[in-house]
């Protein structure tokens, strides 16, 4: 029996809670809970609104994309939002601004969006539009003047991807909702910070970075770069100390070569060819 997913149970409970205005009563305004839907009515057969027990054969929503056809199973794949029209800050939002901001969205390649195959929509309450990632469609029927479908890759149902990063910065961008930081955007912000300063498992042997200073070792980012510049800094000093002959007296650079240069090591350096053509050439001077 198809069910309805949980990530797209998600997404339903986001919107009715910020635009169904006055849960306790029916009106034209809000977004009503009969207006947001996943699954299709019990004759409805095919499409994302349907799970793998009521697909049909060489069914669009199954065979046009291996994202598809990978994740099938009795999970539904689809959203409609129905009417809505709430006001913010003097500015008026309604299915046809939240449609457009949508597609717009999934032009542009955002990654919340990169989930949503297809979204089936009006502009303007009087022309249906379709926007398909996989460009196989223009448009849709007449029901989607009042209600915007958005159809999910079933491999993100199944495998139970956040869906609700898109509709949150919606509503966040329309100033129904406080642009806070994700959770997920905190808890990389927090693993960075530990990295930088505090070090963790997976960074490696600790350092002293202030060499027996009052710095406790850390393997902290921050105390390797320390750690890492005294050393360059004890290099140069070391380097600046040497005397200029060391550099500059070729005799003892040339005397200093040869004194590692034994017999054996030049034997050894030279090629066995090599050798054999020095060994004939001084046979042929010496026969002469």
């Amino acid at each position: 029996m198809t069910r309805a997913p949980q990530n797209l149970l998600a997404v339903r409970r986001l919107l009715l809670d910020h635009l169904n205005v006055d849960p306790d009563a029916v009106r034209d305004q809000d977004l009503e809970p009969a207006e947001v839907g996943i699954v299709g009515d019990p004759a409805h057969r095919g499409g994302y609104h349907c799970g793998s027990d009521r697909v049909v054969p060489r069914d669009y929503s199954v065979v046009e994309s291996p994202r598809d056809s990978s994740g099938l199973t009795l999970d539904a794949a689809a959203l409609d939002v129905g009417l809505f029209r709430v006001s913010v800050g003097g500015r008026a939002h309604d299915l046809r601004s939240f449609s457009t901001w949508c597609v717009a969205q999934c032009t542009a390649g955002t990654t919340d969006s990169r989930d949503i195959r297809e979204i089936i929509y009006s502009p303007d309450g009087k022309v249906v539009r379709r926007w398909d990632r996989l460009r196989k469609r223009t448009s849709g029927d007449n029901s989607h003047l009042w209600h915007t479908h958005f159809s999910f890759f079933r491999d993100s149902i199944k495998a139970n991807q956040d869906q609700t990063p898109l509709f949150r910065r919606y509503l966040t961008t329309i100033g129904l909702l406080e642009d806070d930081m994700s959770a997920e955007a905190e808890s990389k912000i927090n693993s960075i910070y530990a990295g930088m300063f505090l070090g963790g498992s997976s960074m490696g042997r600790s350092v002293d970075p202030d060499a027996g200073g009052p710095a406790a070792a850390s393997n902290s980012v921050v105390a390797k770069l320390d750690y890492a510049m005294q050393r360059l800094d004890a290099l140069t000093v070391q380097l600046n100390t040497l005397s200029n002959k060391d550099f500059t007296d070729e005799q003892a650079i040339v005397t200093g070569v040869l004194a590692a240069l034994t017999p054996e090591k030049i034997a050894a350096a030279i090629p066995a060819t090599m050798a054999q053509q020095v060994a004939d050439e001084l046979a042929r001077r010496l026969a002469a």
